[in-house]
């Protein structure tokens, strides 16, 4: 065959063999003539043409020879052959083979038919600036012509069309091309390409082209196929780019040539062409296939061709640019050369704009992962021990910025979980390169802050298996991985020393055990039963925090001596102590006074501190000298050298980063030597600014303020906070004028390096969690007295002038950053309570300039400097920023800090300005300037909040070295709460207007929703901790309460259709469910509430049509609603009695309503009762007057009851049993809160001499210890009336009185086997969950109590009562004893056998022979 050559789009046929045309038009005549006389002839004729055509046009033979012609050739074939349809399918697939071989179809259709078929040339279809395209060529009409000479050939259409329309892409891409874009079309060729591609388009809609048969032809002129032209057959619905790679016969092959393709197509994206668009879509295109095709868990491609080759191209083409990238930047890519281009390129590919919008999320993350593991795990050359040695040189900052921003890419689709636990399984299964996987924790702790916990908690299992199974792999990993996280700072790791240790519980521990060594000389038990039973934190904690490497002693002390006891015991493993011992040796080799802990002897003190003065006053000799401008830099670094050397710090400070800095802003405390070096320099940076500043403003000072301020950012960093602590806090406004700029201008530049910088733990006052470095100033800086005032505003005035003028060309944010919106918000506090000036709304004549200047004069005026500042138009600007806006709720809380006494404002100027404050500027400004949006309600909601953070603050507490906290040590700003009764009034006011005349207001009191919402976020349960937090909110509520008017609590009228109240309801709820439990002692709340209640109560019936009819209404409803109101006034009538008296009398004229009458009878008869005469009978209710007697009782000496409480006998069964209760209820608040010694003998003798009567009397008390809410004779109103502790602890009240039970009434009453069971598993229950604590015996108990206090004494004893009982109780007894053990069988198993034994005996008819129970 001759050579192929491409198809000329101008119809220019190359020339056919000798002779050929005419033969050839010639043979197909005279075969047309045979194929009509039969189909067997047609078929014959075909083998023939392609017999003679192939060696004429590609055989060796001489040209002298005679061939016979194709009518010869046929004729012959004709009379020899018969039909076979077999072998004229033969013959047809020769001639299409044939029809493949030849490269110019155009010539062979013009060889075929003559030169009328120069019509069927594509050149003219497909020429855009021909006038003839389409003009008399069209589609159809080719498509037509096509399917003629097919029929003629004798082969399909579809496959003459496929190669048709292939030889003509070829051409159009080996047109003449820029060279600058191998795999783009130009302008052009994509016209061209276009307009074939539309006729393409048509062949396929009428079945006239093969996809097949297309690829195939396409990959024979794959040297001169361009990518951009595949792309356009893809895009077109030609053919797919799957189906086009999947026919190529080698894949490797067509993975070179995509890669280089794809290498190509990068490098043009990042030249900036003009076909930048068309790149873009091509390579997003081609990715988003490769990944779904290579990366789908279950494809189904449905293709005619082996399904596993797309997969296997697409994954290897993925993995070759992946590749190529990684060794590019091993090799070290020169920037902007070729190959950074393509690898900039390509890593951009893993943006989520290219693949996240197409491609679903389980391919996409498949691929990032398998990503993940190519980049740690590819050409692994470096060992561990190489990376010990560089990894300091594989932090975030120092890895290349490309393949940060990979990493960066591939964690938007991978959790940081993810993430950890795929690093994790590629260190344990796969050899690892390690400088990528070191910088890419670098950048995972960087970019994740829930990083470092997952880094921790896998490290900590790595050091765990490394100390199980003594694997040094596993250790190795662990330790570079940590060191690697240090490196990146505090804000994103732990620093490695600290890390080290991995807890302060295992450090005290370390402390514990080596005391105890010190005193015994043996390995203390509890380090031994560690070792043994708690050795994942005895090896993953303890010794950690015991083996931190030191400078060892040359006299070994008691640590040394005690690991060496470890040591020999078997206790360390050999790695960790081998470990050790080397990391020892290396701090050894360190010069002695570089070493940590490490400290001049007195006499050479001096000597660097000497050098310190000196080097610090050669930096302010370079302050006002313009030509040592340039030497600053050097001078600090010698000033960081020298403080080094003054403080005995190691040389390296990045192995001994501060993750965060304790301090204690109520006691801060220096070392001499540390207080003297921080002295030093903060002095230098005063006089330092003070000289910078009368030769030039902040803003063109340099840089020395910021290199200054980096020397005091390491280790000397807490020594500086500390000694600012004391100088703010504590001396504040004895600061002379230098001082104040000077450490303002500190504070700026410590917030500029606030993201390097550790946070600070302050403890109280100060909120709990850690604080950034500004955000400390803003606690350090108090607003109490008047002198405090007024430096606070000299200092805020200082640090925002100071960094307005710094920072004037920077952004807004920049501003924000270097200062604490709390100092921001303390200015705008100030100058509106110091200033009158400042309450008034400012103009654009007022805004005035700001000039540093004036402020670092000594006689500075500091009023004129803050207005000044006051009306700077940048600050006004950054006023508008909300979280540096003054909001009421922040102007409440620091005006709750004012003490009234020492007030710079008189207490008619302080009235005045909270006036404005609040009615004039908070309440009309909108919500989202921080205001009330004319909202009184509003206003108020939030003040009572703002009063109630404040008092259960650490703020309101007073704070000594030698003294516990005093709740109410400072109350705060007074006149706050005057505020709010004027507004709570107001309110009053509005509401009554607002309700129609007779009636009552519909909704409750907002006070109570406040409270209701805050209680709820408080922590619920009865620890100690979340039980004064709970206690101290309700006295709060009860505080504010007080001050309030009694309609608060009760209404303002009641009347017949609603005698209760919503407030009333909302009270009722707040004592039953809150102060019943926090605010209530010996059944009764405290006299200022009851009888603030009670004034309220007859305010409000005095408003009705007949008050003392709603009086008893209102009464008796709290017998069933708040029974505790009742007790309560029983408590206090001595002097409730007179005050409703008089007031009653003064207002009406009838009798004291019948229920406050039943109170004064009931005080009555129980005075009556303990007096030697008669007694009188009991009046009704029963529970009342059992009440009044409980109370009377405990106002008597013990040796005056005994005598009145056989009185009891005539008294009725119900008021015992209530008396019997109360006496339970007051015999365990002798538990729970007696201090003496006397109280619980008298509430332990009260309750048996009221339980042998009952006994006595047989009247039944079991079911005061069964009281349940649905019991509406005893359970409701008890229960309302006791606390929850109390009620938790029945079963401890009921086995205290173990000796005074009835042997026979235990026999006899059905139900009493049931109590004892049920009481002795609560007790039990009670012990194991450590509630009995709360009832431990005081000293000095009389032999008759000794043991019943004690839980584990009286457990002992009701479990023999229990197993002695059991026995000899009736069957009928055990009913439910299935009930009672469900679901506590459990607690004693022994009990629980002995009671299910029992239930399944026969009853025995002689009980007689068992023990007696007493």
């Amino acid at each position: 065959m001759a050579t192929a050559q491409g198809l000329d789009l101008r119809g220019v046929a190359w020339p056919p063999p000798a002779n050929g045309c005419a033969r050839l038009a010639a043979a197909n005549r005279k075969a047309a003539r045979a194929r009509a006389q039969g189909a067997a002839a047609g078929a014959v004729g075909a083998k023939a043409m392609s017999d003679s055509w192939v060696p004429n046009s590609a055989s060796g033979q001489d040209p002298g020879r005679r061939r016979r012609s194709w009518a010869e050739l046929l004729a012959g074939r004709v009379k020899r052959e018969k039909y076979n349809p077999e072998r004229a399918q033969k013959l047809k697939e020769s001639a299409v083979r044939l029809l493949r071989s030849h490269q110019d179809l155009n010539a062979l259709l013009l060889e075929v038919e003559g030169p009328l078929c120069k019509k069927l040339s594509l050149s003219k279809v497909i020429d855009c600036d021909s006038s003839e395209a389409y003009a008399n060529h069209s589609s159809s009409f080719i498509g037509s012509a096509l399917q003629d000479q097919a029929s003629r050939l004798g082969i399909p259409v579809g496959i003459l069309s496929a190669g048709v329309v292939a030889s003509s892409v070829g051409q159009i891409c080996t047109a003449p091309a820029e060279t600058s874009h191998p795999v783009l079309l130009t302008v052009e060729q994509r016209k061209k390409l276009s307009s074939l591609l539309e006729f393409a388009q048509y062949l396929l809609a009428h079945s006239m082209f093969s996809r097949l048969s297309f690829c195939q032809e396409l990959w024979k002129i794959q040297s001169s196929l361009l990518l951009e032209a595949v792309w356009h057959l893809h895009v077109q619905g030609i053919v797919s780019l799957q189906e086009l790679l999947e026919s190529h016969p080698d894949m490797h092959a067509v993975g070179s040539w995509l890669f280089r393709n794809l290498c190509c197509l990068c490098e043009q994206m990042e030249a900036s062409c003009q076909h930048a668009d068309v790149a873009r879509a091509m390579l997003s295109d081609f990715v988003q296939m490769f990944v779904l095709r290579g990366f789908q868990k279950n494809s189904d491609l449905r293709r005619t061709v082996e399904p596993e080759k797309m997969p296997q191209v697409a994954v290897d083409v993925l993995q070759r640019m992946l590749i190529f990238a990684l060794d590019a930047l091993a090799a070290g890519v020169q920037e902007e050369s070729s190959t950074h281009k393509i690898v900039r390129c390509w890593f951009g590919v893993f943006s989520g704009h290219t693949l996240g919008s197409v491609i679903s999320t389980d391919p996409l993350k498949r691929f990032f992962s398998h990503t993940l593991t190519q980049i740690l795990t590819h050409s692994p050359v470096l060992k561990a021990s190489d990376a010990v040695q560089m990894q300091r040189e594989w932090s975030f900052a120092r890895t290349h910025p490309l393949l940060t921003a990979l990493y960066r890419r591939l964690f938007v689709m991978l959790s940081a979980g993810e993430l950890v636990g795929h690093l994790q399984e590629v260190l344990e299964t796969q050899e690892v390169h390690w400088q990528r996987v070191l910088s890419f924790v670098s950048a995972l702790v960087v970019c994740f802050p829930e990083a470092q916990q997952l880094l921790e908690d896998w490290v900590a299992r790595l050091m765990a298996q490394a100390f199980e199974s003594c694997q040094l792999d596993s250790m190795v990993t662990a330790f570079l991985v940590v060191r690697q996280a240090a490196l990146e700072g505090p804000s994103a790791f732990l620093s490695y020393a600290d890390w080290f240790k991995p807890h302060s519980q295992a450090l005290q521990d370390v402390e514990k055990a080596i005391m105890v060594f010190e005193h015994t000389g043996k390995i203390p038990v509890t380090v031994m039963e560690a070792s043994i039973f708690r050795r994942p934190y005895y090896v993953s904690h303890f010794l950690p925090a015991l083996l931190t490497p030191r400078v060892l002693p040359k006299v070994p002390d008691s640590r040394v001596a005690f690991i060496e006891s470890l040591k020999r015991a078997d206790k360390i493993p050999p790695s960790l102590y081998s470990t050790y011992c080397q990391a020892c040796s290396a701090a050894e080799e360190k010069p002695e006074d570089a070493a940590l802990g490490v400290r001049a002897e007195p006499s050479s003190a001096e000597e660097p501190l000497g050098q310190l003065r000196a080097a610090l006053g050669e930096l302010r000799a370079s302050m006002t000298d313009p030509s040592q401008r340039d030497v600053i830099s050097a001078q600090v670094a010698v000033i960081s050298e020298r403080l080094r050397a003054v403080l005995g710090h190691n040389e390296d400070d990045s192995s001994v980063e501060i993750s965060k800095i304790q301090l204690s802003i109520n006691t801060p405390r220096l070392e001499p030597r540390e207080h003297m070096a921080v002295d030093l320099l903060l002095t230098s940076f005063c006089q330092n600014l003070m000289a910078a500043s009368s030769v030039a403003p902040p803003e063109r000072q340099g840089p020395w303020a910021a290199l200054f301020v980096r020397t005091m950012c390491g280790r000397v960093l807490p020594a500086v906070l500390t000694r600012l602590c004391q100088l703010l806090r504590h001396q504040g406004p004895s600061l002379s004028a230098p001082h104040v700029l000077g450490l303002a201008a500190l504070a700026v530049h410590l917030g500029e390096s606030r993201s390097a910088l550790p946070e600070v733990d302050v403890g109280p006052p100060a909120p709990d969690a850690g604080l950034p470095v500004p955000a400390l100033f803003d606690s350090l800086l108090t607003c109490r007295t008047r002198d405090s005032l007024f430096f606070c505003l000299k200092f805020c005035t200082a640090a925002i002038s100071y960094s307005l003028c710094k920072f004037s060309s920077q952004s807004r944010d920049t501003l924000c950053s270097c200062l604490s919106s709390g100092l921001i918000k303390k200015f705008q506090f100030l100058m509106f309570r110091l200033f009158s000036e400042a309450r008034q709304p400012l103009s654009e004549e007022d805004v005035a300039s700001l000039s540093w200047r004036p402020l670092h004069l000594p006689s500075a005026d500091w009023q004129r400097a803050a207005l000044s500042l006051w009306t700077h138009r940048t600050f006004r600007e950054l006023l508008k920023e909300e979280d540096v806006h003054l909001t009421y709720q922040d102007w409440l809380h620091l005006e709750l800090e004012i003490q009234p006494e020492a007030d710079a404002l008189s207490d008619t100027e302080r009235q005045d300005f909270h006036q404005w404050a609040i009615h004039e500027h908070f309440l009309p400004e909108s919500s989202a300037s921080g205001g009330c949006d004319g909202d009184l309600q509003a206003a108020c909601t939030i003040l009572v909040n703002a009063l109630m953070d404040f008092h259960q603050s650490s703020r309101s507490y007073d704070h000594s070295e030698n003294s516990d906290l005093v709740f109410g040590g400072r109350t705060g700003n007074e006149d706050i709460i005057s505020r709010l009764q004027e507004m709570v009034a107001d309110l009053e006011l509005q509401q009554d207007l607002s309700v129609p005349l007779g009636h009552t207001p519909s909704q409750g009191h907002f006070l109570f929703e406040i409270f209701r919402r805050r209680l709820q976020a408080l922590t619920s349960g009865w620890s100690v901790a979340a039980s004064l937090q709970r206690q101290r909110e309700l006295l709060m509520y009860k505080r504010i309460l007080l001050r309030l008017p009694s309609s608060v609590l009760c209404g303002s009228s009641f009347q017949a259709e609603q005698p209760i109240t919503a407030r009333c309801e909302q009270f009722f709820h707040l004592v039953n469910s809150e102060m019943r439990n926090f605010c209530s002692h010996g059944g009764a709340l405290t006299q200022d509430i009851t009888a603030h209640f009670f004034r309220g109560l007859l305010n409000a019936c005095l408003r009705s049509r007949d008050p003392s009819l709603m009086v008893d209404f209102i009464l008796a409803k709290c017998q069933t609603k708040c029974p505790l109101i009742l007790t309560s006034a029983l408590v206090w009538w001595p002097s409730l009695e007179p005050v409703l008296l008089c007031w009653w009398r003064r207002h009406c004229q009838s009798p004291l309503p019948r229920e406050l009458q039943k109170l004064q009878e009931g005080r009555q008869f129980a005075s009556d009762f303990l007096s030697p005469e008669a007694a009188s009978l009991a009046p009704n209710p029963d529970w009342l007057s059992a009440a009044a007697l409980h109370f009377a009782i405990q106002q008597v000496r013990e040796e005056n009851i005994r005598k009145q409480l056989k009185k009891l006998d005539c008294e009725r069964e119900e008021l015992l049993v209530f008396l019997f209760f109360f006496s339970l209820m007051g015999l365990l608040s002798s538990h729970l809160t007696s201090n003496s010694t006397t109280d619980l003998p008298k509430a332990f003798h009260v309750c048996a001499a009221i339980l042998e009567c009952l006994e006595k009397r047989k009247i039944s008390w079991l079911a005061l210890f069964q009281l349940t809410e649905s019991d509406l004779r005893l359970g409701r109103l008890l229960l309302r009336v006791a606390p929850d502790q109390h009620t938790r602890l029945l079963p401890f009240a009921f086995y205290s009185l173990l000796s005074y039970f009835h042997e026979d009434a235990a026999i006899r009453e059905e139900a009493f086997l049931h109590v004892a069971v049920d009481m002795y598993l609560k007790l039990v229950q009670l012990f194991v969950a450590g509630d009995t604590s709360t009832v431990s015996p005081p000293a000095g108990r009389s032999l008759e109590l000794q043991g019943q206090g004690n839980p584990v004494e009286l457990i002992t004893k009701a479990r023999l009562f229990l197993l002695q009982l059991i026995p000899r109780c009736p069957k009928k007894s055990f009913s439910h004893v299935a009930e009672l053990l469900a679901d506590r069988g459990d607690c004693d198993p022994e009990v629980s056998a002995a009671l299910q034994s029992r239930q399944q005996a026969a009853p025995d008819a002689d009980l007689s022979q068992e023990p007696h129970l007493f």
